[in-house]
């Protein structure tokens, strides 16, 4: 069953964040674990952002958490951050695929 995890973050340093982030894809090229990746803005809430990463499974999102650079990445964006991540972790139900 595939698995999504949510990450809701707060951060006046997106830039940097952002930079951060894209280090550590371009670090990790043929090595990640997800298959997509999200990041939104959130409208309502000043510096909110929320990465939506999707895994194949439950176990490998485990998998990933456990590896030493997910552990260096996670620690390096929470110093960006103004305040603890906030995570939301999901078994894909349902899907539909809808074009406009």
């Amino acid at each position: 069953m595939r698995f999504i995890q949510i990450i809701e973050y707060r951060t006046s340093r997106i830039d940097e964040f952002n930079a951060l982030l894209d280090s550590w894809v371009e670090k990790n090229a043929g090595h990640r674990l997800a298959i997509r990746s999200l990041q939104t803005r959130d409208r309502d809430g000043e510096n909110v952002y929320l990465n939506i990463v999707e895994f194949p499974s439950h176990e490998a999102a485990m998998r990933n958490s456990d590896r030493p650079e997910t552990s260096e990445f996670a620690a390096r964006a929470a110093a960006l951050c103004d305040g603890p991540p906030v995570f939301r972790n999901l078994d894909l139900v349902n899907e539909w695929t809808f074009q406009a």
